[in-house]
């Protein structure tokens, strides 16, 4: 019995159609990155799994794909496995090692010693590792997009898939926050030549330490933001009660609540001022958003911007500015973009005081977007072939092929229908079916006039042209 196909869960097949729509939003966003000065850069599908992990917090870690060490090693491994239980004497050169440290025969086999490597999970860790191991030939600042897939072990659902791109710019080596208004203002370039409404969002790390400082609960940082995270699903009391839970008391989670109600403020940064300043946290966040949004107006956005204190994402890695954007319109209103800003990531890979700030655009997610919306554009085909030649017989098949490479040598997009034994009516059902705009068909008295009849597939519209002027027309 034949095997049913079928996809691992969370992937997708692309079709021709949507291929073109996806190269098309790849386009624009490449388009502005190198605007603003930005150069690509590629790294592995695979990472060692010392550098993923610890990098993304405990559910981080629990959603990396990891690469069983494949080959002889796992054939080796799986006998090494078989021997120690039936207690055979092993010669020690056998037993399977990672970074020269061998198996031990009393103790399980661990993580290690099955699998060395894993999927990336974003392309912002992969990028820390590549500027900390090509210090000395890097100019900093260092300005770099990377638009590539990363694969996480999530819940498939709408909008969220185990393998799905990311398109990413980054700037490494500079503490300035213009760095951190052109980002937030690539953004707004971006989904306005798409067309898509969004708000474009923005946090400070500081901020949240000056809260959990006020309310004298340092020690409950991770459970404060993880609370207030969950704001948007679970609402205010919501949040109180995971507060509670926490361990923090009524008077504690009123100062949050009313951090966070400052929300539904429009410019939220004198009240913030007022709460928060008097702690140095507190008061640098203020002046750092501040500088923000005054740089940004010079810039002349489009999209609205807004200073949003609930946003707590990728806290294991952020220390300054979070931004977050999210569609305005439509059924998918969820986030399709974010960043922020990092000063300690390339420290753990050796490279301290290097700082950095960069933002994602979440490639499948705009897609959807753009799809509920109706915003691709109509000429975007799954097949760009301006014309189908068509013919006869064994003749009138070679001036077919003569004429289509004559069009194709002018940079036009030509098709030469492949099987003679087809009537003109099935050569035409194929380029209607492809939505191929013309056609040529070429029998023995276009041979001999060297006119030949041009029929706009569209239209209906038929007329005789010379080859010169075919290429004119199409």
């Amino acid at each position: 019995m034949a095997q049913k196909p079928s996809l691992p869960q969370g992937t997708r097949d692309f079709n021709p159609l949507m291929v073109q729509r996806r190269k098309y939003l790849l386009n624009i966003i490449e388009k502005v990155f190198k605007k603003y000065g930005f150069m690509p850069l590629e790294t592995p599908a695979m990472e060692q799994l010392s550098t993923l992990t610890g990098k993304y917090g405990d559910e981080g870690d629990q959603l990396l794909y990891k690469i069983i060490n494949s080959g002889d090693y796992f054939k080796k491994l799986i006998e090494f496995q078989s021997k120690t239980s039936s207690h055979e004497e092993i010669d020690q050169t056998y037993l399977p090692s990672v970074d020269g440290k061998v198996a031990n025969l009393d103790a399980k086999i661990s993580l290690p010693f099955i699998a060395e490597k894993g999927l990336r999970y974003d392309l912002t860790v992969p990028f820390a590792r590549f500027v900390a191991m090509n210090r000395n030939d890097i100019t900093l600042p260092f300005k770099r997009y990377q638009m590539q897939p990363v694969w996480r072990s999530d819940r498939p659902q709408k909008g969220r898939y185990r393998e799905f791109w990311q398109c990413d710019a980054d700037v490494v080596g500079t503490d300035s926050l213009l760095n951190e208004a052109e980002l937030l203002k690539i953004y707004d370039e971006v989904f306005a030549e798409l067309q898509i409404p969004v708000i474009i969002k923005i946090n400070n790390r500081k901020l949240l330490n000056a809260l959990a400082q006020h309310i004298g609960a340092q020690d409950k940082f991770i459970d404060i933001t993880v609370a207030i995270d969950k704001l948007d699903k679970i609402g205010s009391d919501g949040v109180k009660n995971e507060l509670l839970k926490s361990g923090l008391n009524e008077t504690q989670c009123a100062s949050i609540l009313t951090f966070l109600a400052l929300v539904e403020t429009n410019n939220p940064l004198q009240q913030l001022e007022e709460m928060l300043g008097h702690i140095e946290d507190g008061n640098l966040g203020c002046i750092e958003l501040k500088k923000v949004m005054q740089f940004l107006s010079t810039l002349q956005t489009k999209n609205e911007i807004k200073i949003d204190v609930t946003l707590a994402r990728g806290l294991s890695y952020y220390t300054g500015a979070i931004v977050e954007v999210q569609a305005n319109a439509g059924t998918f209103k969820s986030s399709i973009g974010g960043g922020g800003r990092y000063d300690n990531l390339t420290g753990i890979f050796g490279l301290p005081g290097i700082s950095g700030v960069g933002i994602s655009f979440g490639l499948d997610r705009i897609y959807d977007v753009m799809e509920d919306l109706a915003l691709f554009p109509a000429s975007l085909k799954a097949n760009e072939t301006k014309i189908l030649f068509c013919y006869f017989d064994e003749e009138t098949q070679q001036r077919a092929l003569e004429l289509c490479a004559e069009v194709r040598a002018n940079g036009i997009a030509a098709e030469i229908y492949p099987d003679i034994t087809k009537k003109i009516g099935k050569q035409l059902e194929y380029a209607n079916k492809l939505s191929i705009e013309y056609a040529c068909i070429i029998g023995s008295n276009e041979l001999a006039s060297e006119k030949y009849p041009l029929k706009n597939l569209l239209s209906g519209v038929q007329t005789e042209v010379t080859k010169t002027e075919l290429t004119q027309i199409i």
